[in-house]
């Protein structure tokens, strides 16, 4: 199945050193930060519900920068929580070759927002690793908080879909026992986005395609119908513990064919390209650079 995106792609960008929000269209960005000014990002567009009146609110205006003018950041700067989802396909279970059965609940841990970086900027590698390796996911955004929220009621809590390439230094995440928080959260080694898609109904996200390209090879794919933990379960689940607010995040796990997967491992290295894409999403894509240290 295919979506209709071109005309709700709602972004964060910078422009002249200024952060902003609005709507791209294929010839750049429409500023609507003006025309929304109780609003300092999009995380309070989307407490107040009025993600969908942005996408209207850009119709016939003209574009406020052309591409090449601006840089895209992650869409929701600095929510009050990144809760990622680990083990989340049936192939991504066989991986690990302990024999287990699929898990009974989700695996979780949380990143922090300066580990990720937008779309088109670099994924850094930092110096204490050169394990660096990709996750391609699709991401939910919480519009309506709540706690104990249904599976049944959990579609009524997203406000939209962007995209995670959930970057992992693997010989960090084996560094204690039980957490893998280290290898999860160097800066910027990570992306999200490259913009929100507003959500409508779970034709959006019941069976679509995720596939992750490396240089042009496709590493990952799978459909998230195949997902041991459904986006329903999972808000759910999560819900149990925790409130969810508006402009939450969750990253909701990738499927087989990490570097790390591979017979030697292919890791990450300056100069790849990697493209995670989601029918009906988009593509986020992202070079790779070295950390330069002052």
């Amino acid at each position: 199945m295919t979506h209709n995106f071109s005309k709700c792609r709602v972004v964060t960008f910078k422009s002249n050193g200024v952060q902003s929000f609005g709507v791209m269209t294929d010839e750049g960005v429409i500023d609507l930060s003006c025309k929304f000014p109780n609003f300092p990002t999009l995380r309070e567009v989307i407490e107040a519900d009025q993600l969908k009146e942005l996408v209207t609110a850009a119709e016939g205006s003209a574009v406020s920068f052309k591409n090449g003018e601006f840089t895209l950041d992650i869409p929701v700067p600095f929510p009050e929580k990144i809760i990622c989802v680990g083990v989340n396909y049936p192939d991504r279970n066989a991986e690990y070759k302990d024999g287990s059965d699929a898990p009974l609940n989700p695996s979780l841990f949380i990143r922090f927002p300066g580990s990720f970086t937008g779309h088109n900027q670099p994924l850094i590698r930092p110096p204490e690793s050169f394990k660096l390796d990709y996750e391609g996911e699709i991401t939910i955004v919480i519009g309506k908080g709540g706690r104990r929220i249904s599976e049944d009621a959990a579609y009524d809590h997203i406000a939209a879909l962007t995209l995670c390439n959930e970057g992992t230094l693997r010989d960090w995440v084996r560094h204690a026992k039980f957490n893998v928080t280290q290898g999860k959260n160097f800066e910027k080694s990570g992306s999200i986005g490259p913009w929100l898609i507003p959500f409508y109904d779970s034709n959006q996200i019941d069976n679509i395609s995720l596939k992750t390209r490396v240089n042009g090879e496709v590493r990952q794919e799978d459909i998230t119908s195949r997902m041991i933990f459904s986006f329903r379960r999972i808000i759910a689940y999560i819900s149990t513990f925790t409130a969810l607010v508006p402009g939450d995040v969750i990253v909701c796990g990738t499927p087989t064919g990490a570097g790390a997967r591979f017979d030697p491992p292919i890791w990450l290295k300056p100069g790849d390209i990697i493209e995670v894409e989601a029918e009906g999403i988009g593509v986020l894509s992202n070079t790779v650079e070295d950390e330069v240290i002052t």
